[in-house]
């Protein structure tokens, strides 16, 4: 199961967080400080799967931004890996090679693709057109 996904800058600002266990907001500056320090400073020919206090996090470098994803022992790390990339991809295609920028001001066209692939913790859709069909309908409705 996920119990999380971070997006975060080279310089550890949270971009984007989505928690599907609950976590007291006090507990979460610490725990994104400490989930973002373990793997911002890691070698790029380190292993991008490390093991932390009761899970595990899967994370992927994309230029100047890292997803992070907290997950239980008993998730597939490789293919929470790969949800990383498909999840990258998808940005990319609705926002013709996502930048920091696109994540900051369409933070909820952004929610929205992570929701359509993500469920409370549980992966649901991986297929990009399926993602994308109701973001594009919602785009069509805003030109009418």
């Amino acid at each position: 199961m996920i119990k999380f996904v971070l997006m975060v800058n080279r310089q550890g600002q949270t971009r984007l967080s989505r928690y599907y266990q609950p976590v007291a907001l006090r507990r979460r500056a610490a725990l994104e400080a400490d989930v973002v320090r373990g793997c911002l400073y890691r070698k790029k020919d380190q292993c991008s799967f490390v093991e932390y206090k009761d899970f595990k996090l899967v994370y992927r470098h994309y230029a100047s931004l890292y997803i992070v994803v907290g997950i239980t022992e008993s998730e597939n790390e490789l293919s929470v890996y790969e949800l990383v990339h498909n999840f990258v991809e998808v940005l990319d295609k609705y926002f013709s090679r996502v930048s920091e920028l696109d994540i900051m001001f369409n933070m909820d066209k952004v929610h929205l693709i992570l929701d359509e692939m993500i469920q409370n913790g549980h992966v649901v859709e991986t297929s990009r057109t399926r993602i994308l069909a109701p973001l594009s309908a919602l785009d069509t409705l805003a030109l009418s």
